[in-house]
Order: C-alpha cells, then structure tokens, then sequence
C-alpha cells in the first residue's frame, strides 16, 4: 500500500457563501448544481475561446466548495473568479492552512478515473512525505493528464485531455464560459487531438520526444514515468499511420504499446484499436 503523500504542486481555494453554488455553476464546463457534501467533480474555467485557463476538482462543502487547483494557474483563476463574482455572495480565499493529499485511505474518490488513488484537504506540515513518483505514474497509467506536466494555461481545448469524455464537461448544464465553441466541437465530432497513455519497453524517453507510427510524427510525451508516459496526438495523422503501419508506436527509437483506459468512450477505443 502506497503511504499518503502531499501533491506541492496543488493549491487550495474556497468558495463560501450562499450564492457560492450558482456563481461557479454560471461559470465551470461542470455542473456545482445538486452536490452532496463531501462529493467531488472535475471541471474547468474556459476562456471565451473554448481553452483552458484551469481545471480542477472541486469539493462540496457546509459553507460551500473546496477546490483543488495546480499551482501554476492560482493567481490566474483567483483573479478571474473575483472578477466574475460582481455582485454575487461568494467569498474567494486561497487556504494557505490546507494541502491536497493523494493515496489517503480515508478521502474522497478522485473524479476523473476510479483507478486514481483517493485524495483529501488536510492541514500540510513540515515533514510530510512528497515524493510524486508514485502519484505521477498511477494518473499516467490511468491516463490523466495534469496542467503544469501536459499542458499550459491558454493551450488546449477540453478535448485535447479527454475532459468531455471523462466527466469534466456537463452539456446539458445551462451556459458556461466557453461553451459555444466546446459544444460546436462535439456536435460536429471536430476534436483533433486526444491525450492517450503508453508502455515503453526498457523505459520512457524523455518529455517532449515525437512519438511517432513509422516515420509519421503523430505527437510528443508530455508526462513521464518509468515506463509509462501521456502523450498528446493528433487523431487524424495517428489514423492515417495505423492504417499503413499498424500501431507500431515509438519515440526516440523506443517501442511503446497503447494503454486504453476503462473510461475512454466507444469512438476512441475504436479508433486506437484493442490497446491493453
């Protein structure tokens, strides 16, 4: 069993106040409408362009919401939350006295993937182990990627990271920021690029190698672990290759098989074949 660790790259933010459920609702890909306390969602905050200026999960709470978010898009996010509030009843605070935890046997149930470890709000301390390499490769294997590793603020859609297909964007919500140009995606089967999940043998190459089928580049890693690596492709050319070539991937000369998570929907599981 994996010894609970604190994720550094996380922040906390609260939202609190009684019109904290129907200001972030007006604002996520996700519904905040109907949540239990203690339940957790996944969802992001748009740009008027469709892309992500962050993602995260969010937990209910007595007073409102706690939210988990990486690091480099706090400042960003509080900002454009507090310029959103207007004349809302909602009170924005980053929680310098909580930390975002992984593998706690006693925390809620991450949103994205049931293959995650459980995380949880507690109090950090000094010396709380923070060694990553175990959360890192459990979220690669199960496919998920993660803002500051595979993607930057103001770089890719929801689809690019698999978000409207793995419960981060709710359609039948109502509007949220940048909802036109996600939907107008999905209703015209438009998305280019997905974040897939793959076993190198003899280890993972670098982040950032092409990953290629033959000698068509199809994308680059953007996360590694060990053996395992995510890397964002684009479907079109990664089609194309596997019709001449078969799904013989590589990077850096190095094999690598395709993992295909449970989540992952009919179209993409048809479209990369059996995986593992």
């Amino acid at each position: 069993m994996t010894d609970l660790i604190r994720l550094t790259d996380r922040v906390v933010l609260s939202i609190e106040g009684p019109d904290a459920e129907t200001f972030l609702n007006g604002l996520l890909t996700n519904s905040t409408l109907g949540m239990e306390e203690g339940q957790a969602r996944y969802g992001a905050l748009l740009a008027p362009q469709g892309k992500i200026i962050s993602d995260m999960i969010y937990q209910r709470t007595a007073d409102g919401f706690l939210m988990d978010v990486p690091d480099q898009a706090d400042e960003t996010l509080l900002k454009r939350l507090t310029m959103f509030r207007l004349r809302a009843k909602a009170e924005i605070t980053r929680r310098e006295d909580l930390g975002v935890f992984a593998f706690d046997s006693q925390g809620f149930a991450d949103p994205r993937s049931p293959d995650l470890p459980l995380r949880s709000f507690k109090k950090p301390h000094r010396d709380d182990p923070t060694s990553a390499h175990s959360w890192r490769a459990a979220r690669i294997m199960a496919g998920i990627p993660q803002q500051g590793h595979d993607f930057s603020a103001n770089e890719v859609f929801p689809a690019d990271i698999n978000m409207d297909i793995n419960h981060g964007v709710d359609f039948k919500k109502g509007c949220f920021i940048g909802q036109e140009v996600v939907s107008r995606m999905k209703r015209r089967g438009t998305a280019r690029r997905r974040t897939l999940a793959f076993r190198f043998e003899n280890g993972a190459p670098h982040s950032d190698s092409p990953l290629k089928i033959g000698e068509t580049a199809i994308g680059a890693l953007t996360s590694v672990e060990g053996d395992y690596a995510l890397a964002r492709v684009r479907l079109d050319r990664m089609a194309k290759a596997m019709d001449e070539f078969g799904d013989n991937f590589c990077a850096n000369g190095r094999l690598a098989t395709l993992i295909k998570p449970d989540w992952m929907d009919d179209q993409i599981a048809a479209l990369t074949g059996g995986g593992e």
